[in-house]
């Protein structure tokens, strides 16, 4: 095992590298614009927002209540609705803590939702884990009929982050299964019964040996599996330590570990791949695994092509310690270029973006920030409303903010694409009059254009 410290002075030192100006530019470059803002009846935290199916959102408030956030089609117009869901077994004066969901691992079906809360007693405070799931035909997608069918589970520790991952079986299938970090300095692992129809706490060295004898409480965690039958877990602890592990899964076995201590706790790790130029600089790209690790003082550091040299190729995110602690994070493509970016949502009420560089400094560089009128707690990314274009959902102190991709970029890019694809066939074809290629191209575009327009009226 590998262990390496960064001290907070070395990282100062680092955020100063490639400062980027903040001003007029990065405003211009933000691609987003707010569709709507859902407020809550009281505040969440880092735990509180998952996706429930392809095109819904669940959000957790302290105060026991769910908010189910979708869009529906009303008065021939699709509209945003936030409503409340009754899970049941969630006192009314229930905090609840956590909350997520997955479907099923084929061939089983079903949505299953998991839901971490402590009860106020008045002489002690008792925590829960409710997990809903319905087996009955028809109802498995359900969320009406899921929210009825729970299974209670008293929990003798605090829970933290309830987080679900696929394994492999014994029988060469899959299936998914929920951790769950708590303040006893463990990670519980619940797996489902299929023949008795539950879930069932398992020991977590069974199936996930890289998470045992932690040296802290676990405060984030994630899973990256490979197609080659291995994965890779990561974690980030209270007192500031951050370990990675490559995981056989057949076993299961650890295959390598490495360890970094910062100095605070750690809000965030995210494993993804990111495709790079290969070091002879001959074009072709290869697939390299990465983490993205934050805490709450340090700058943020991605880790680069974990599998080949653990943690020590690191780079810094210049000025992500500018706007108070990062509370979340997420890695997506939002300018559909086929190369991530990275966004920090923090509690000093920014978003912020940034993108790698692939050539010269091989630095991620501050594209664009945005700011909230509260601290932000989580975000996600998904197609909310079926268009095949995802939406960047932000939840606040004071609620869920969706925003979409900017209608005039995302027509720039589609018709890029289609220009770029006719001259491509019309090339495959042989040689093709200038004034039909014109012409065929002004057609794909005029055509392109109206449906933009159309979209845009309505």
């Amino acid at each position: 095992m590998c262990f390496q410290s960064v001290s907070l002075t070395a990282l100062q030192h680092c955020s100063s590298v490639c400062t980027v100006s903040v001003g007029r530019m990065l405003r211009e470059l933000y691609p987003f614009v707010e569709d709507s803002f859902s407020r809550f009846p009281s505040q969440s935290n880092i735990y509180g927002l998952c996706q429930a199916g392809e095109q819904e959102l669940l959000a957790a408030t302290l105060k026991g209540k769910v908010v189910c956030f979708r869009y529906q089609e009303l008065q021939n117009k699709i509209r945003p609705v936030a409503k409340e869901v009754q899970f049941t077994y969630i006192p009314v004066d229930a905090e609840i803590v956590s909350i997520d969901a997955f479907n099923k691992s084929p061939p089983n079906r079903g949505l299953v939702v998991g839901i971490t809360f402590i009860k106020d007693s008045g002489d002690k405070a008792t925590p829960f884990l409710n997990i809903y799931c319905d087996y009955e035909p028809g109802s498995e997608f359900n969320l009406e009929s899921i929210a009825q069918s729970c299974l209670n589970l008293e929990l003798q520790f605090t829970p933290f982050q309830l987080y679900h991952t696929e394994v492999q079986c014994e029988d060469g299938g899959s299936e998914t299964v929920f951790l769950l970090s708590g303040h006893d300095q463990r990670i519980h692992l619940y797996k489902e019964n299929a023949s008795l129809h539950q879930f069932e706490e398992q020991p977590v060295e069974k199936l996930f040996p890289e998470l045992q004898q932690l040296p802290s409480n676990v405060l984030w965690m994630d899973v990256l599996n490979l197609a080659d039958g291995r994965r890779i877990s990561a974690f980030g602890c209270q007192n500031g330590c951050v370990v990675l592990a490559v995981v056989n899964q057949t076993g299961p076995e650890v295959l390598q570990s490495w360890r970094v201590q910062f100095d605070s706790p750690i809000s965030t790790v995210l494993l993804f791949p990111l495709n790079v130029c290969t070091s002879n600089d001959t074009g072709v790209k290869k697939e390299s695994y990465n983490l993205l690790v934050t805490s709450t003082i340090q700058v943020a550091v991605v880790y680069r092509d974990v599998q080949e040299y653990g943690l020590s190729r690191s780079t810094c995110l210049s000025e992500s310690d500018h706007c108070d602690a990062v509370l979340c994070a997420l890695v997506i493509d939002l300018d559909f270029d086929g190369q991530k970016e990275v966004l920090l949502g923090t509690y000093g009420q920014e978003l912020q973006c940034y993108k790698f560089s692939p050539a010269g400094s091989r630095q991620f560089q501050l594209q664009w920030r945005r700011s909230f009128t509260s601290p932000l707690l989580s975000i996600n990314y998904l197609d909310l409303t079926g268009d095949g274009v995802r939406e960047l959902a932000v939840l606040t102190l004071k609620g869920l903010h969706i925003l979409q991709h900017s209608l005039t970029c995302t027509a720039d890019v589609v018709l890029e694409r289609l220009t770029q694809r006719v001259s491509a066939l019309t090339a495959g074809c042989g040689p093709v009059p200038a004034k039909v290629q014109d012409s065929e191209e002004k057609d794909v575009l005029a055509k392109t254009k109206e449906c933009f327009a159309h979209t845009s009226s309505e």
